[in-house]
């Protein structure tokens, strides 16, 4: 279902494009963007491609406190907001 709302199949992202991952509540709370496309249902998930402060972000959220924030450089996407297994051991695999 999650690629049904996000309008996206994968996403592949060389590891040396990753600038850093975090946790970070205050970029879950209100307004995601513009939808450009993507699906929003506030309090339930957001996915797809959204545009902010004229950045172009990929989220794919159903539970927030699984939820991390990827920074990227010289990719499609300024940054992903993603739902992970285990936002702990992701976040220290990126950091590596």
């Amino acid at each position: 279902m999650h690629k049904l709302w996000a309008f996206k199949n994968q996403l592949t992202i060389p590891f040396n494009h990753v600038l850093k991952a975090y946790q970070d509540k205050k970029s879950l709370e209100g307004w995601a963007g513009w939808r450009l496309p993507g699906t929003s249902i506030p309090g339930i998930f957001t996915a797809g491609t959204f545009y902010k402060s004229g950045n172009k972000i990929f989220w794919d959220v159903s539970n927030q406190e699984k939820c991390i924030v990827v920074d990227l450089k010289d990719e499609e996407y300024k940054q992903l907001v993603i739902e992970v297994e285990n936002p702990e051991e992701t976040i220290q695999l990126l950091s590596e």
